[in-house]
């Protein structure tokens, strides 16, 4: 199937039977990324006397429970709800789910303390022709399969440096994916500057803007434009494990 999105007298198609999906498999009991030391993903059937919610042992039915932690465990989509006072939730924050979406693959730069980050001249880089869309998505080098099981509590992973948030902010981007599991550096001592610049917190708020992180593209998808669409659970959190799915602008 064929669709057709106009937007500002441009039009894009894409075909709908070729979707590519950037998420990340949880699975109970096995590795999967994990950030901040947050407890593991895990499904447990439902016990109750005689009753036993796994068909594999012998019950009627599969009838699980699922502990997890949308921020920790696997990719995710969170709004300003996630740093501020305000109890303010993804679902009523995000009131739109199909934008215009730039890939682009970026290279961390060291710095003197050897840190890693995401810079303006990172992105300006991995840009070349393709330019910014509403959603970004940001491929970080090296891009590797380990990304898809990867624990990065305790190691100081890539992270974004803040001015390169303000050069996408003041160029329309409104809904930042990343393979990263923060934006912000891991012990920062709570400033968040990522965080707080890219939804304007405290003083000029953004609520429509959302961050997905723990993302997971394969090199055999190509640096260019595309169409996302980044579904997610209905939750009365800042945060809901999610799964962005990109279409190929024809």
């Amino acid at each position: 199937m064929k669709a057709q999105f106009l937007q500002n007298d441009q039009s894009w198609s894409i075909d709908t039977e070729e979707p590519i999906d950037i998420s990340i498999l949880m699975i109970s009991g096995a590795d999967g990324p994990n950030c901040f030391f947050a407890p593991k993903f895990e499904t447990n059937p439902v016990v109750a006397g005689e009753f036993i919610g796994d068909t594999s042992q012998g019950g009627l039915v599969n009838f699980y429970n699922v502990k997890i932690n949308p921020h920790g465990n696997g990719t995710h989509t969170e709004c300003v709800g996630h740093i501020s006072k305000e109890k303010h939730k993804l679902r009523d924050c995000m009131q739109r789910y199909l934008f215009k979406c730039s890939l682009i693959t970026v290279d961390p730069y060291k710095i003197d303390n050897g840190d890693k980050l995401i810079t303006k001249d990172s992105i300006n880089e991995g840009l070349s022709n393709i330019g910014f869309s509403e959603a970004m998505v940001i491929r970080s080098r090296p891009n590797k399969a380990e990304k898809l099981k990867q624990n990065y509590s305790g190691s100081n992973p890539i992270y974004f440096d803040p001015e390169a948030i303000e050069f996408l902010v003041s160029n329309g981007v409104n809904h930042l994916l990343t393979d990263l599991p923060s934006v912000d550096k891991e012990e920062d001592g709570g400033k968040l500057l990522s965080h707080r610049m890219f939804w304007g917190y405290p003083d000029k708020i953004s609520l429509h803007r959302t961050i997905t992180e723990l993302i997971f593209v394969n090199e055999k998808v190509l640096d260019g434009h595309y169409i996302i669409n980044i579904m997610i659970g209905d939750y009365d959190l800042d945060v809901s494990p999610s799964k962005p799915i990109l279409y190929r602008v024809i």
